[in-house]
């Protein structure tokens, strides 16, 4: 699994077939159905033009994406979640944050070893309780996100929901940069052994992105000076759905 994931960095639109044939160049002889069973368990689907790229759930109700990068002027207008996996030297483990679009700054992350929603629901409250709330909160249409429970959440701090919809790889684009830095710069040196020693270095890791790490993209800053420094959005107009796609 650990292969597994270190190639499809390498090459993302790799699929099953694919992922054989790099895994056997590698010395590891594997079936293309064991390679497709792992690669479920891990949340990984290669890249390509398809109808769906996420399995979501059965709501009873659905959102459109409200997401336009252009249109982020300060911290707090959209905050976006998504799920990535961690391997172990045994098994791996699921990673899921909350991360402020405009800032790049993570706000809360949490590691489970299952891909409940339960997790998911503590990483929004760690978020929440800094006081701080956003005007639209972004997800894909996994289960995890799309559950009653979470979305109920969500209406309850009276948010807009939004969600990806088809063809729209784009909208999640930051989480998932996100995630390709952790993996570079902090996983993939890594061998963790345990769950214990994963959550120790990832924190070590996240508090040094937010507060010590520069960004090209934000002009030098770190994302926590950015996050705490620019004019608060209350005081800017709200984001509208212009422009937006319904969720299909």
């Amino acid at each position: 699994m650990a292969r597994i994931d270190a190639f499809y960095l390498e090459d993302p639109t790799a699929g099953s077939r694919r992922m054989v044939q790099y895994l056997a160049r590698d010395g590891i002889p594997i079936s293309r159905d064991r390679v497709r069973n792992l690669m479920r368990r891990m949340g990984l689907r290669a890249i390509f033009q398809k109808p769906r790229t996420t399995m979501p759930g059965e709501p009873s109700e659905r959102f459109p994406c409200l997401v336009d990068l252009k249109l982020l002027t300060a911290p707090d207008q959209v905050w976006a979640t998504d799920i990535t996996y961690i391997p172990l030297r045994k098994g791996f483990l699921c990673l899921v944050a909350v991360v402020d679009l405009f800032s790049r700054h993570v706000l809360s992350w949490k590691l489970s070893n299952s891909l409940d929603t339960e997790f998911c629901l503590e990483a929004l409250e760690m978020a929440l309780a800094n006081g701080h709330k956003p005007q639209v909160f972004h997800s894909d249409q996994g289960c995890q996100f799309t559950s009653s429970s979470f979305v109920q959440r969500l209406k309850a701090e009276k948010l807009q929901i939004s969600w990806s919809g088809r063809r729209r790889c784009y909208d999640n684009i930051l989480v998932e940069r996100l995630w390709r830095t952790v993996k570079y710069e902090e996983v993939c040196l890594r061998a963790y052994s345990d769950g214990w020693e994963a959550e120790i270095s990832l924190a070590r890791f996240f508090w040094r992105y937010g507060h010590v790490r520069p960004h090209r993209a934000l002009g030098g800053k770190t994302p926590q000076e950015v996050y705490t420094e620019t004019k608060p959005c209350s005081s800017r107009p709200r984001l509208t759905m212009s422009g937006a796609e319904s969720v299909q």
